[in-house]
């Protein structure tokens, strides 16, 4: 009885498990299905999840917008919606988003058909207009239920919502195709340009006095301002206050002969040529007391710095003895810089070619075009030596405050070549176990992840040698948030869109 009992029981389970899996199979082939849209112009990014739409029914159009080119959410504006077919529309106007970067419409279409949705976007500053044809309206919920949708391909793909999109940097853009010449990789020193550094010398023997904190290096010095003294007082031999007194004496006396001489010529009792001996002596006295007061003083040489600049090096300390031409300190402005690179001789056949460059600040810093420092190529070596069997490179720069005087910087130089390539910006490139992989873009929510190809690389851009063609929309900023996202398993591939 007992076995009867539970085949009875089983029985009941088994048929009513059947009859949910009916009730399933039911309302699934009667549910109104989502479509999705995308959609761009030079403004905005529109990406939609929408119900399908049925005549007489109500259909809820929820809309992502993101600005261009900074992919970020829409977070103000009046948005109006149109749908218009066989010469009749349908409209709503929202004057805010539902949410950041949200706006939810509800319409409902007043015949069947095929027309075009338009969505009007007014910021105050901005008026732009995004368009999506082919727009089905269905007779009924069944033809709508029956109707065959175009399914998204689901196979290694991964959703990253607008949501988060829009918390990261996050762009999106198709490859490029341009003319790709060989790229030849290199590390350069950074020095100052011959014109932007500064040795300031000793005039005079003495010994060094420092104004207080004045001379340390990577300390900022305005023009003219005073740094140190060098004083002869207490020397025996080369004392400069000596010196500046014995010229103060000859000009004040030859000034003094010159003016009692001059008087007297006017009374014919001296010469004229007394007097233009006179007047010679006295303007060469004038001459050197007027040098020494203008850069010297009783206290001895003061030494000014002679640009705004940096201290790059300081060459003597407080109470040291110096002499005249003697190097005390340096100063760079830190405008311009020279790129010292080496290439091996094997490139020698094409340096000639050399049209412009990338250059990375070290370590681990931005990548910039030589034309966005406003740079040029000065020279490059045509023969060896025996001391260094490299070729030189040299390139001129205007700094940004990331070169650092004395660093190193990673160069790409770049020749000019007809070759065309397919390439993407080295930000849309994920490497896993030496393999290459771009996210492509399915909708703006799901992403499939491609394993590409690369061949040479100019430190912005890589070239794609195959694995994605120039129809294959990608992510080219902010592509490891989504592998980030998958490692940590917040990303599930058969997730839907909740909002």
């Amino acid at each position: 009885m007992q076995k009867i009992f539970i085949l009875i029981m089983a029985f009941a389970i088994i048929s009513q498990g059947c009859g949910v899996f009916q009730r399933a199979k039911h309302e699934h082939e009667n549910e109104v299905p989502k479509v999705q849209y995308t959609a761009y112009n030079q403004d905005f990014e529109l990406f939609a999840e929408a119900d399908a739409f049925v005549k007489g029914e109500v259909s809820n159009i929820l809309c992502h917008f993101s600005v261009l080119p900074s992919f970020d959410a829409l977070n103000e504006g009046e948005v109006t919606v149109s749908l218009f077919l066989q010469g009749s529309a349908v409209m709503q106007t929202l004057g805010s988003p539902t949410r950041k970067g949200i706006y939810s419409f509800d319409i409902t279409p007043e015949q069947s058909g095929t027309g075009q949705l338009d969505f009007s976007i007014n910021t105050g500053e901005l008026k732009s207009r995004i368009s999506i044809t082919g727009i089905v309206v269905y007779e009924s919920t069944n033809d709508a239920s029956n109707a065959e949708i175009a399914q998204v391909p689901m196979t290694n793909t991964f959703v990253f919502t607008k949501e988060q999109s829009w918390k990261v940097d996050f762009e999106t853009g198709y490859p490029v195709s341009g003319s790709f010449g060989q790229v030849i990789k290199t590390t350069a020193q950074n020095r100052p340009a011959p014109d932007d550094e500064f040795l300031v010398t000793a005039r005079v023997n003495g010994v060094v006095s420092v104004f207080s904190d004045r001379i340390l290096s990577g300390r900022e010095t305005r023009k003219d301002e005073p740094l140190l003294t060098i004083s002869g007082k207490g020397l025996a031999i080369g004392n400069l206050s000596v010196h500046y007194a014995e010229a103060r004496n000859n000009f004040e006396k030859a000034k003094s002969d010159y003016e009692r001489i001059s008087e007297l010529a006017n009374d014919k009792i001296m010469s004229e040529k007394d007097l233009l001996e006179a007047r010679n002596k006295y303007e060469n006295t004038k001459v050197v007391f007027e040098n020494l007061e203008k850069n010297f003083s009783l206290d001895g040489q003061t030494v000014k710095s002679p640009v705004d600049g940096f201290i790059s090096q300081v060459f003597v300390h407080n109470g040291q003895y110096v002499e005249a031409g003697q190097p005390l300190i340096r100063i760079i402005q830190n405008i311009k810089m020279v790129l010292y690179a080496e290439v091996q001789q094997k490139f020698a056949p094409v340096l000639s070619k050399v049209v412009t460059a990338n250059i990375r600040t070290l370590p681990g810093g931005n990548t910039y075009r030589l034309d966005d420092l406003r740079g040029r190529i000065l020279s490059y070596g045509r023969n060896a030596n025996s001391d260094n069997f490299l070729l030189p490179v040299s390139l001129l720069i205007e700094t940004n405050g990331e070169f650092v005087s004395g660093g190193f910087s990673e160069v790409y130089l770049i020749t000019a070549d007809l070759k065309q390539a397919m390439s993407v910006p080295n930000t849309a490139l994920l490497e896993e176990q030496g393999n290459y992989f771009v996210f492509v873009q399915i909708t703006p929510e799901l992403f499939e992840k491609r394993v590409v190809k690369t061949g040479a690389t100019e430190g912005i851009n890589t070239e794609i040698i195959e694995g994605i063609g120039f129809q294959d929309r990608i992510v080219t900023k902010g592509a490891i948030y989504i592998k980030l996202a998958q490692a940590t398993g917040t990303l599930d591939a058969q997730s839907g869109h909740v909002h």
